[in-house]
């Protein structure tokens, strides 16, 4: 998309469709260098009413920033816990969904519906929203008719506001940084945790709780790993998205202006993170009907390629891109293009 600017603001000439997930909500990274054409801005949720619509949005807000107090597994009412961890949306999505390579939820609804590869079926924003309750929140779907899922979803309408549909949104995503040419090292990715990470996150990645453990009051500083944590089939569980998000926000307060480690670093420290314990999603198998599609750094199979499954955990990743594009070159029709989830 190329941008000019006409009686002071920036237009957009030309708005290519684009396969993205919102967390993806995680979109395909944009150059950061663009970010100078297109100035980041986010909706001003205090400028809306005391109607309907301005409750439901700044309750969707809510469930988003105090998850666990509102949907959490120690939540009084049995009837609405829905979470299966302790963890806030915006442990991942930074900001409420609003920090510029935080992955951000500023243009997640735009997208939608979209084909989503890890289902090989076109998808809702609602579909979307499913994946993250059951996957980076280890629990269970929201009722499709709730308050709840009413409620994201508006605020998601909300944050995507004047985005045009499939028009990419430069922010959006972790960023993007290159990629190490040998595997990440968690070994020396735990040293560095030790030196930069556990001050905040614990020793052994337990985080910081609010309060204490049944209060529903969720984490000041999440937990990483362990039972409390996203499970395996997280987005946040493959290297490439944990990477570069460590990269541009870690520690906290990091922009991807000026990150604090260096990409090595970052690849290393991602490698340690992910290769640590943390509840397990069942029938992952299922995910990727077409193997081609299934993104290089997906830590569990099976594969369309018969390389080492620990490359795909820890790469490097582009012997795995060529792998799947030789067999891709034997398939009769083109496939189509392989998401972030």
């Amino acid at each position: 998309m190329k941008m000019i600017k006409k009686n002071g603001a920036f237009v957009a000439l030309l708005a290519i469709p684009t396969l993205v997930c919102p967390v993806a909500f995680y979109a395909v990274p944009q150059a950061h260098a663009e970010s100078a054409e297109a100035p980041w801005v986010v909706p001003d949720i205090g400028k809306l009413p005391d109607d309907d619509w301005g409750r439901t949005v700044r309750y969707g807000r809510d469930l988003v920033a105090k998850t666990a107090s509102l949907i959490g597994p120690e939540v009084s009412d049995p009837a609405h816990r829905f979470a299966g961890n302790n963890l806030n949306c915006q442990n991942c999505h930074l900001e409420m969904g609003t920090k510029e390579f935080g992955l951000p939820f500023v243009g997640v609804y735009a997208d939608f519906p979209n084909y989503r590869a890890r289902s090989g079926a076109v998808g809702t924003i609602e579909d979307r929203v499913q994946g993250c309750m059951t996957r980076s929140m280890n629990g269970k779907p929201l009722p499709a008719d709730s308050r709840e899922m009413t409620g994201i979803v508006a605020y998601l309408k909300f944050l995507s506001t004047g985005r045009p549909v499939g028009a990419p949104t430069v922010g959006r995503g972790s960023g993007v940084m290159p990629e190490l040419t040998r595997a990440a090292d968690p070994v020396h990715g735990q040293a560095i945790y030790a030196q930069t990470c556990a001050a905040c996150h614990g020793d052994h990645g337990q985080g910081q709780r609010t309060g204490v453990a049944g209060d529903a009051q969720g984490y000041a500083i999440p937990a990483l790993w362990g039972a409390d944590s996203y499970n395996d089939g997280a987005g946040m569980a493959r290297l490439i998205n944990a990477a570069n998000f460590i990269r541009n926000n870690m520690p906290n307060g990091t922009t991807w202006q000026a990150p604090s480690l260096s990409a090595a670093d970052a690849w290393d420290v991602g490698a340690f993170i992910d290769s640590q314990p943390r509840p397990h999603k069942p029938q992952l198998d299922r995910d990727f009907p077409n193997r081609l599609q299934k993104p290089v750094d997906t830590p569990y199979g099976p594969y369309a390629d018969r390389l080492d499954p620990a490359q795909h955990r820890f790469g490097p990743f582009q012997p795995i891109r060529e792998a799947i594009g030789a067999l891709t070159n034997h398939v009769p029709q083109a496939q189509p293009k392989a998401e972030n989830p």
